[in-house]
């Protein structure tokens, strides 16, 4: 049966009109996604404002904000107990990613038996394993203080060392356990960033940085000399008791007035 010529000029016709109609379709939903974009850049923008970095502090601020921590707390002490200096080295060593607390329920026991660093080698990785057996990553633990330990009767006559480079080459200990020994045991004025530190520099904006070692080398450029011996008691208690992590207790905060963070509940 054969197709006329109205039939076929039809067909043709359709065809035609059918690829411009596709074209319109591509080009509204590439519209459309194109205009979907601009409204996010104010929420974004909102967000930052809500909850971006603070304005930094002035040295008078800084000044003011120690001196409170100072009349607060005149002689602050670390929470994690210790009898010598190598008792509070293995003692931060076993800290690591644990709460002082749960450290402090399994050294009484360790530090009976092994308070110096030629008992621990004597005492041996299996015992001292079984002594720190609640504390996590205690088996990784009790190896790196026993070895610190064949180390520091070896090397360093069975005294701690007081230096940095020397500290730091001993099997668990990085530069935060190296400023903590430093401090505690040799009254060094050094900062260890730990989390708290971390969380109320960045926070408050006193010693914004995206690692601890940034906020670490701010904090010795703006804190005041003569409180730089305790400075890193006073921001680890602050962090831990009062700018906490989830809901700072803004209202009891001694530097609320002071503290740069946008979000902070207390004008």
């Amino acid at each position: 049966m054969g197709v006329s010529i109205p039939e076929i000029m039809a067909k043709k016709s359709t065809r035609k009109t059918r690829k411009p109609a596709a074209k319109t379709r591509t080009k509204t939903r590439k519209g459309k996604a194109a205009k979907l974009k601009p409204p996010r850049k104010p929420a974004a923008a909102g967000a930052e404002a809500g909850h971006g970095a603070p304005r930094p502090w002035t040295n008078a601020q800084i000044a003011e904000a120690f001196r409170r921590f100072q009349a607060a707390n005149p002689d602050p002490k670390g929470e994690l107990a210790h009898i010598n200096p190598f008792t509070l080295l293995v003692a931060v060593v076993l800290s690591a990613q644990a709460t002082d607390a749960g450290v402090n329920k399994a050294t009484p026991a360790l530090f009976a038996a092994a308070d110096t660093p030629a008992k621990m080698v004597a005492l041996g990785e299996d015992k001292v394993r079984d002594l720190i057996k609640t504390i996590g990553l205690y088996r990784t633990k009790a190896k790196n203080v026993v070895a610190l330990s064949r180390i520091l009767v070896a090397q360093h006559g069975g005294q701690v060392p007081r230096s940095r480079e020397a500290l730091e080459a001993l099997p668990g200990v990085g530069r935060k356990t190296a400023n903590v020994v430093l401090n505690i045991a040799f009254g060094e004025p050094t900062i260890a960033v730990d989390t708290h530190i971390f969380r109320v520099g960045n926070r408050t904006g006193l010693a914004t940085g995206k690692t601890p070692f940034e906020v670490e080398t701010k904090l010795q450029q703006v804190v005041p000399a003569q409180y730089k011996r305790h400075a890193h008691h006073w921001l680890i208690l602050h962090g831990r008791y009062t700018c906490v992590a989830r809901k700072p207790l803004c209202e009891k905060c001694i530097i609320a007035d002071l503290c740069q963070w946008p979000g902070k509940s207390v004008l």
